[in-house]
């Protein structure tokens, strides 16, 4: 399968003075996206019911175009890699305008663990196969 595709309008609270959006507000962005890929109000779900947590344990991000108020930024995620107890996410921003310019790509890897305990734990089976279906299956976009 391919990746998931959300899709984010620019905020004006989102751009700085120079009028282009903020670099910590891509990684909003990327979780927002991350949130989406789950479907509807299952993401908090996960958290609240299944007690089942992703934080981010190492980030890498490269931004290469800027992006504007008013742009509708598309934010393609893809699994690179599913681990036992962790996964790591690609994030790769392009705009609805101009699909062919990426103006940012992102590496995040997450950790799964007990929310109560915050200790490591397998990825449950039904989030395997959730994650395993934007499994990367292209070559890596070139920055």
């Amino acid at each position: 399968m391919s990746a998931f595709r959300f899709e984010k309008t620019v905020r004006f609270g989102d751009v700085d003075h120079a009028g282009i959006v903020y670099y910590p507000h891509f990684f909003h962005y990327f979780h927002v996206a991350f949130e989406e890929l789950f479907g509807a109000g299952a993401y908090q779900r996960i958290l609240d019911e299944q007690k089942i947590g992703f934080p981010a344990v190492h980030v890498e991000c490269d931004f290469s175009r800027p992006l504007r108020y008013g742009d509708r930024a598309l934010i393609d995620v893809s699994v690179v890699r599913l681990g036992d107890k962790s996964a790591t996410f690609r994030y790769v921003v392009r705009t609805v305008d101009n699909e062919d310019v990426v103006c940012a790509q992102a590496k995040i890897t997450c950790a799964v663990v007990d929310m109560q305990t915050f200790s490591a734990v397998s990825t449950p089976a039904a989030l395997r196969r959730l994650f395993d279906s934007f499994k990367e299956v292209e070559a890596v976009v070139d920055v």
